[in-house]
């Protein structure tokens, strides 16, 4: 049976929900159950792709990119995948907004704050999280524990470790990351979520309301979601490095895999079984195509 609701893992299914002018109050909403002391009440959509200061400089592409009431700025990235450099990306998107801020001329180096959310569809490997935290919030403190800087916050949600059941919901983000991780399998609204604002997510995330052009990109950002979740399904399950195959850029997964022969053959037997397209399984493994065939 198909689903009613759209995964909101999907890129498509999260910027359908949060990322549209109509979505909003959406957006507000889930934004201030997780950060309630910024009490917004109203935002602006910012151009997702930033360039850098120079030709040289590479461009960061944000999931969504919003400036609050009080002018603060925030980026909001989807994470689907873990790499060996999660870190390091996060901190260097950071940076775009912090210099978007320069003024030209005299100028007294006055920012307003950024915050950097990721929506992590995975676990943190190299953190001690033996209460299995949910929530991850980081901030610039000196050798004493002390805050140093308060306008830099990189808020993590570690989705794979909320598991509460819908009778244990008790607060707004409860709701939220309830709805974002479990959206897909509803097949009606649930009492507990028919206030007005989640009736409008899932009015929003129901695919038999959307255009035939809305549904034909949908089905391709499924798509991309399963390939990607069934290459990294496998790397989990066996012994291979998944830092080797990286995320999703642009609908193509980055990386290649890399090892011995037998290593390749058995990943691309698993690819083949799994109905992947015999052109990406020849980019991740660097056989060739009668090499495949003939596993």
């Amino acid at each position: 049976m198909k689903a009613k609701y759209v995964n909101p893992f999907t890129d498509f299914g999260f910027k359908k929900i949060f990322g549209e002018e109509a979505s909003k109050p959406l957006l507000i909403d889930f934004l201030n159950s997780l950060l309630p002391n910024l009490h917004i009440k109203d935002l602006r959509f910012k151009d997702k792709d930033q360039e850098g200061k120079s030709q040289e400089d590479r461009k960061a592409v944000y999931d969504i990119y919003c400036e609050n009431d009080k002018g603060e700025q925030i980026i909001i990235e989807l994470q689907k995948a873990k790499h060996n450099y999660f870190k390091d990306r996060t901190i260097y998107y950071s940076t775009f907004p912090i210099q978007a801020q320069a003024e030209k001329g005299e100028w007294n180096y006055k920012l307003e704050a950024v915050y950097c959310i990721g929506i992590l569809d995975f676990k943190f490997e190299d953190t001690n999280n033996k209460d299995k935290e949910v929530i991850h919030t980081v901030q610039l403190k000196n050798q004493n524990n002390l805050l140093f800087y308060d306008k830099l916050t990189f808020v993590y949600l570690e989705m794979p470790h909320f598991i509460k059941k819908m009778n244990e919901l008790e607060t707004r983000l409860d709701k939220w990351l309830y709805f974002i991780k479990h959206l897909e399998d509803f097949e009606s609204i649930p009492e507990i979520f028919k206030d007005t604002i989640f009736v409008e997510a899932f009015t929003k995330a129901e695919i038999a309301k959307f255009s035939p052009e809305e549904r034909d990109s949908y089905e391709q950002s499924l798509k991309t979601f399963r390939d990607n979740k069934a290459i990294m399904d496998y790397a989990i399950d066996s012994s291979f490095d998944e830092g080797k195959i990286e995320g999703k850029t642009e609908g193509k997964i980055e990386g290649k895999v890399e090892g011995k022969i037998e290593e390749k053959a058995e990943i691309a037997k698993k690819l083949r079984d799994k109905g992947m397209p015999i052109d990406f399984i020849i980019e991740m493994t660097g056989l060739s195509e009668e090499e495949i065939n003939n596993l």
